[in-house]
Parts: C-alpha cells; structure tokens; sequence
C-alpha cells in the first residue's frame, strides 16, 4: 500500500529532471508523451515505493510537485 500521494502539475513542468536525480528511491521518470508546451513532465513509476520524503518537491524549481503522506 501506498505511503504517499504525489501530485504533478505537468502543465508547469519543464522536463528539468531535478525530482528524477534527486529521489532517493529512483521511482521518477520523465513521461514519454509531452506537455501543451513541448516539455516531457515527470511522472511516478510506483507509487508503492515512495517514501514521502519530499525530496524531490524541495529540488523543484517550479514547484510544480506536492507530497501528501497517506
């Protein structure tokens, strides 16, 4: 079971992969299909893995993630 919820604004995302570096528990991606502005949003592998670290919401510049602990 899922120990957290991660919401991407994908609109605002710019591909920059910071979240993908910097998650510890390597489950973030950046999506094959792109965004309305031509950028590769992130996206979660699974969920089942994620810790609620906040990790990759503290690296993004945009702030275009939120981490909800379950």
């Amino acid at each position: 079971m899922a120990k957290a919820k991660l919401t991407f604004d994908t609109e605002k995302c710019k591909g920059c992969e910071l979240c993908v570096t910097f998650c510890p528990k390597k489950i973030l991606v950046l999506d094959s299909e792109t965004n309305s502005k031509g950028y590769y949003p992130v996206k979660v592998t699974n969920i089942d893995e994620c810790i609620a670290c906040g990790t990759c919401a503290i690296m993004c510049p945009d702030s275009i993630i939120t981490v909800e602990k379950e």
